[in-house]
């Protein structure tokens, strides 16, 4: 495994073949849905490397999936770049959003944890009302969260797993969204997380792959419908990103030491690697852009 000392300095021009972990790692798995403070090398977040510029100042965001990957990652950055975040996240997950809380906190915002199943749509509704109600208005919407169990075959992908990706990853954020709209006024964002999947699935991901194809074309479809109330929706497409839900599940135990050598950089994205785009999208800096598609693949370009 190779590994460089310079992500404390982001910032810094260097070689992105050698700026993060490359493989091979450690072998490893967790039970669903693992913790970053478990995998071996740690996702790097942010939390020494990203600096804020103000970019969100006064700003109030929900984001789920806050504790760990890229949920955290952009939920670090959005709290130095001036956000107050509500967290979502499941229960089992406490532990890393205490450490997320910590770095909110040490950035001198408010951080509201509200832990539960997005997968129940009367939750969705309540984590945006007790949300709002928290901040004291809403402005960025960030839907993270997601489920991915690879399998190798349909005959062994059930219905219930099959149904409950996709509450996950599709009826969470209609719901969030949903509940979200009637409070976001001209200049607010919502942000989704698509993937590389939904443009070139594997097939071990039979459930997780058409969850992010129906992500895409929600957040297109949705960018048009609201374009007349000054709300922008956007979508970012990462390829493959070192973060819990690979080692607890996401790929099979025997690709985890060799997960993102495919791609042209030869290793997977950080989240930190993220977390830029998402302030980008959350920011008047792109006052211009809705129903785009970023993709933050490693150079395996989208269509």
């Amino acid at each position: 495994m190779k590994n460089t000392d310079t992500t404390k300095n982001q910032y810094a021009m260097q070689d992105p073949l050698s700026q993060y972990p490359q493989p091979k790692f450690p072998e490893q798995t967790q039970s669903p849905p693992g913790l970053a403070q478990d995998m071996s090398p740690k996702p790097d977040h942010g939390e020494e490397s990203y600096k804020g510029f103000g970019r969100l100042a006064g700003r109030k965001a929900l984001i789920t999936g806050a504790d760990s990957g890229i949920g955290r990652a952009a939920t670090i950055a959005f709290a130095r770049e001036g956000a107050d975040i509500v967290l979502n996240y499941l229960p089992s997950e406490e532990k890393d959003a205490q450490e997320v809380v910590a770095l909110i906190e040490a950035a001198g915002q408010k951080a509201v944890r509200l832990p539960g199943d997005i997968s129940e749509e009367s939750f969705c509704k309540t984590l945006v009302e007790k949300g709002r109600e928290a901040l004291g208005g809403l402005d960025i919407v960030v839907n993270v969260a997601g489920k991915q169990q690879a399998l190798e075959s349909i005959e062994d992908l059930t219905t219930e797993q099959f149904d409950q990706t996709f509450k996950t990853n599709v009826y969470a954020m209609f719901w969030i969204s949903k509940a979200a709209l009637p409070h976001l006024s001209p200049g607010a964002t919502i942000i989704n997380t698509t993937s590389i999947q939904a443009y070139d699935p594997s097939p071990i991901l039979l459930d997780y792959a058409p969850t992010k194809a129906a992500i895409v074309a929600f957040t297109k479809s949705l960018a048009k419908q609201v374009a007349p109330k000054g709300i922008r929706v956007n979508a970012i497409a990462p390829g493959p990103v070192w973060t819990p839900l690979q080692s607890s599940g996401g790929q099979p135990p025997e690709k985890i030491p060799n997960f993102g050598a495919q791609v042209p950089l030869k290793r997977p994205a950080q989240p930190a690697e993220l977390a830029p785009i998402y302030v980008l999208l959350a920011s008047q800096e792109s006052s211009y852009v809705t129903g785009e598609v970023y993709g933050v693949t490693g150079g395996n370009p989208l269509p």
